[in-house]
């Protein structure tokens, strides 16, 4: 069949955003053989881990990824006025009437949880160490992208890990150099971070690694907790395998994610739901205590009536997969979206 149409996708800046835009993007594909997608990639001064996304993906002939360069001038606005940049971009283009919504939600993807950042060894590496545990016994902690701590926070992390008894799997990475905004990078020796004999005295209960493959991880029947920033994909990763989590956010709208979690919702407990990570080091550290993270995975891992928590995130799971299969309201809209733009080019 001949290609009709041309989309043109432009999400914002970033591999979290990316990452569910492409996922769209091959859903729309995957349902209709006329339409074909590009897809815009801001770049800005600094890399999110977006350049290694792309590079990962296997392109196609209707799927295309353009780069596109921010001018000076409105990477210096951006830069100068973080908070309000895209809600006045918003603002300023805000249509007279509201457009069709079309709620095709849960994007995620299934296949690729590592941003192709984990090689093959390192994967199969934590795949194996999970096949060796008992189902939903092992808690997850990873913080996103630009998830990383200073050595005094990483400190009281292990100790909450070692105090909990709980096995745990944790992405630990080295903070980029204060004031630069870069992504974190992996130790080459987590001793140098760690307490005097962590390594030793967890051996066999926990394994602390660099860049996690999330969704290979999250998917796995191990995995029974997730510590996590509460970023949008994150959460979305964490219902779709039906994996209860505890909140830590660090930025952006991962504030207003946890409360929505802890106390709208009830489907995570709460380590904080007011955090802010200062990635420009400019003001003191807000060290969350190991007795607070310590609290967080035990009532994270408790087992049976102690933990309502599970069960909700376990229906959340049921919802999630039936609102994609076809007949279900998100694979419904993703086809009245498909066929309004057919439409509207004919």
């Amino acid at each position: 069949m001949t290609t009709k149409a041309e989309l043109v996708f432009i999400p914002a800046p970033g591999a979290g955003p990316l990452i569910s835009t492409v996922q769209i993007a091959k859903l729309i594909l995957d349902r209709d053989e006329r339409l074909c997608i590009s897809v815009l990639i801001m770049k800005l001064p600094m890399d999110f881990g977006t350049q290694s996304y792309v590079e990962s993906l296997s392109s196609t002939v209707r799927l295309k990824f353009v780069d596109i360069t921010v001018d000076e001038k409105t990477t210096a606005e951006l830069m100068s006025n973080k908070e309000t940049f895209f809600l006045d971009f918003i603002r300023g283009h805000k249509p007279k009437e509201v457009p069709q919504i079309y709620p095709v939600g849960p994007v995620v993807n299934f296949k690729e949880g590592g941003h192709g950042q984990n090689s093959q060894s390192e994967t199969e590496s934590i795949i194996k160490w999970l096949d060796d545990k008992p189902e939903s016994s092992v808690v997850f902690l990873c913080f996103g992208s630009m998830g990383s701590f200073e050595p005094e926070q990483v400190k009281e992390i292990a100790i909450a890990l070692e105090c909990s008894g709980h096995r745990f799997l944790w992405s630990l990475r080295r903070p980029p150099p204060k004031g630069k905004m870069e992504l974190p990078s992996n130790y080459e020796n987590f001793e140098e971070v760690l307490p005097e004999g962590f390594i030793e005295r967890t051996n066999g209960v926990g394994k602390v690694i660099g860049w996690a493959p999330q969704v290979t991880v999250l998917s796995h029947p191990a995995v029974g907790g997730f510590v996590s920033h509460c970023g949008w994909n994150s959460i979305l990763e964490s219902f779709c395998f039906g994996v209860p989590m505890a909140t830590w956010p660090h930025y952006a709208e991962q504030q207003m994610n946890a409360f929505a979690l802890v106390k709208e919702l009830e489907l995570a407990v709460e380590i904080r739901m007011v955090y802010v990570k200062d990635f420009e080091g400019k003001n003191p550290v807000d060290i969350v205590t190991a007795k607070e993270i310590e609290s967080g995975i035990r009532q994270l891992m408790a087992d049976g009536d102690k933990n309502g928590i599970r069960k909700k995130v376990k229906e959340m799971k049921e919802k999630c997969s039936a609102a994609m299969k076809e007949g279900g309201s998100s694979y419904a809209s993703l086809g009245l979206l498909i066929e309004d733009v057919i439409s509207n080019i004919s």
